[in-house]
């Protein structure tokens, strides 16, 4: 399929800096999302974004301009008419199941819905949407304008034709495209919970602080602690996906979430987003 045009639905961080490394390659793209406050900061948030650009002479500011054109913001669903639909939604199956088949009514038949899902089954959901061949995993890394790596995700159903358009569309956004098979936390996610959870295991169990362990392990070559990258993630974000990942894995106890991590969301210490995390944010 040719691809003309995308619709991002979700204008939070990640469907927002999706939203805006389509446009930035010159793809029309609709960035969809309900609530018009969050719309809002998603507008202003591509403005200072792209701003930022100019001022590093990555981009003219002409460009900035021809970029902001291309996307279009709105939170009336019907306006949503696309060759492309990713969703970057709340991580709950039977939303983003309810949004595609909105989706599916009022677009024609050959559209293809992608979901960034970080950690749920893209089988279960594409079993519930008319016409599952087309339904496809495209999961993101955050920040979406700057990595580079797309996770692209196959379903039982999904055709050739519909993997082949994907793994096109990302490489047209700059992205590296790895193909995986639809399985608990895909590559990226079920790699990493030891990263995450064994780390958290060994401050349960005192054998070592957040600052040590984060020091030894960025000695050792990472460009980021555990500790540091769970704060700048979200901890209700790297909990929830450490909590499907283990339910998937039939609550395997090497995937068992961290009962720190449980307690720091419980608190509303989320990370940076929140002020603080594992570590305090000004």
């Amino acid at each position: 399929m040719n691809i003309n045009s995308i619709c991002v639905c979700g204008a939070g961080t990640m469907g927002n800096g999706i939203a805006q490394a389509a446009a930035q390659v010159g793809i029309a793209t609709i960035l969809y999302e309900l609530n018009p406050e969050v719309l809002e900061k998603a507008k202003d948030a591509t403005e200072k974004n792209l701003l930022m650009l100019v001022d590093k002479e990555k981009i003219t500011a002409e460009e900035k301009v021809k970029i902001q054109k291309r996307i279009h913001y709105t939170n009336d669903i019907q306006n949503c008419q696309a060759d492309v639909f990713i969703e970057a939604i709340v991580e709950k199956a039977e939303i983003k199941i309810a949004l595609f088949n909105q989706l599916a009514e009022i677009n024609h038949s050959e559209c293809i819905f992608a979901t960034n899902t970080s950690s749920l089954s893209v089988t279960a959901i594409a079993e519930k949407i008319q016409r599952p061949e087309r339904v496809i995993g495209m999961h993101f890394f955050n920040p979406a304008t700057i990595m580079k790596l797309v996770e692209v995700v196959n379903t039982k159903y999904t055709t050739k034709a519909t993997t082949e358009t994907i793994l096109e569309l990302a490489k047209q956004m700059g992205k590296t495209p790895v193909l995986c098979t639809d399985a608990p936390g895909f590559i990226v996610n079920r790699v990493a919970r030891p990263f995450y959870t064994e780390t958290m295991r060994l401050v349960e169990e005192e054998y070592v602080t957040v600052e040590a362990a984060d020091k030894l392990l960025e000695a050792a070559g990472f460009k980021m602690g555990p500790f540091k990258l769970m704060d700048l993630i979200g901890n209700d974000v790297n909990y929830a996906v450490s909590s499907s990942v283990y339910e998937q894995m039939n609550k395997n106890e090497r995937f068992k979430p961290s009962f720190i991590q449980e307690q720091k969301v419980k608190d509303g210490k989320l990370g940076k987003k929140s002020g603080e995390g594992f570590y305090k944010y000004n």
